[in-house]
């Protein structure tokens, strides 16, 4: 992936020094954290509501806007300069700055920056305290991406799938949360907490994360056709992390019996075919997983 000499965002917090922990026990309403990983999060889609989410991503193309929530004003503290890992977060964080903000602007809506958040082990945020274990994850109560770089030595050497664009990719698919957030989704999903049976859940579940992979792809997109910021093997990288990272890999992984019922994720071949339509696509409609009746 070429991103050395590329822009770096000014939304990066290090606290990597600071201890871990706080800001509650647990995740609760008003703020469920949204991740990469194995959180359970709660979530509605057009099946529940008898409306086409996307209708609320018609901002993108020219309709009316949704909500915009305001961004905490917490002055960011920068990683040191020769800090290679956090320069390369800055940069790919700039990227999908430089993107979603040209893709809001279409359609004459402001897009909100999110802050990355680098901290080790844990720490507290608005959805309660975050927990290195959990992998990468986006925080809706206080609009931030949070990140143990740890995770990346799991994505390489426990879940084989090594390279600078796999790493792209989780911080890409976290704010493509961010991007949910904005759009008004995350609200909608949060206002059916508890209103939906456990299957229903997980349904719905599979369907925003496979949506966030999608808008992944779409960044990635339009990164490259404005920067090409893709080498060879690239592409390959991304779809094998989110191959990687489905559910049934994960479970399967882990020696236990794999079941479908469960998964919040999706499967390998569903994350893969998601973040690819984004990719080839480049747009946000082609990104409705909530009305697709194959996933």
């Amino acid at each position: 992936m070429r991103w050395e000499g590329n822009r770096e965002s000014d939304n990066v917090e290090d606290r990597r020094d600071e201890g871990g922990g706080g800001g509650g026990g647990g995740f609760g309403l008003g703020g469920r954290s949204i991740g990469i990983g194995t959180i359970v999060i709660a979530l509605v889609g057009g099946a529940i509501f008898g409306i086409n989410p996307l209708t609320i991503l018609g901002v993108l193309s020219g309709g009316e806007s949704a909500p915009v929530a305001q961004q905490q004003s917490q002055p960011a503290h920068r990683p040191p300069a020769d800090d290679k890992m956090g320069r390369f977060v800055s940069t790919v964080l700039a990227d999908t700055e430089d993107v979603w903000t040209s893709l809001f602007s279409q359609g004459g809506v402001a897009y909100v920056k999110p802050r990355l958040v680098l901290f080790r082990g844990g720490i507290g945020t608005a959805c309660g305290t975050g927990q290195a274990a959990m992998g990468p994850f986006y925080c809706p109560g206080d609009q931030k991406v949070y990140i143990d770089l740890s995770f990346y030595e799991t994505l390489k050497n426990r879940l084989g799938a090594p390279g600078d664009f796999a790493q792209a990719y989780v911080i890409a698919h976290e704010v493509g949360h961010h991007v949910q957030n904005q759009l008004g989704i995350t609200a909608k999903m949060e206002q059916m907490r508890g209103r939906t049976s456990q299957a229903q859940y997980n349904a719905m579940s599979v369907r925003l994360e496979l949506q966030a992979d999608c808008f992944a792809g779409v960044w990635a997109h339009h990164a490259q056709n404005a920067r090409q910021i893709l080498e060879q093997g690239d592409v390959e990288e991304a779809m094998n992390a989110a191959a990687k990272i489905g559910d049934d890999a994960l479970q399967g992984a882990r020696g236990g019996t794999v079941v479908p019922e469960s998964f919040t994720h999706g499967t390998s071949a569903q994350r893969a075919k998601w973040f690819s339509t984004g990719l080839k696509t480049g747009a946000v409609k082609a990104c409705d997983t909530f009305s697709s009746r194959q996933l």
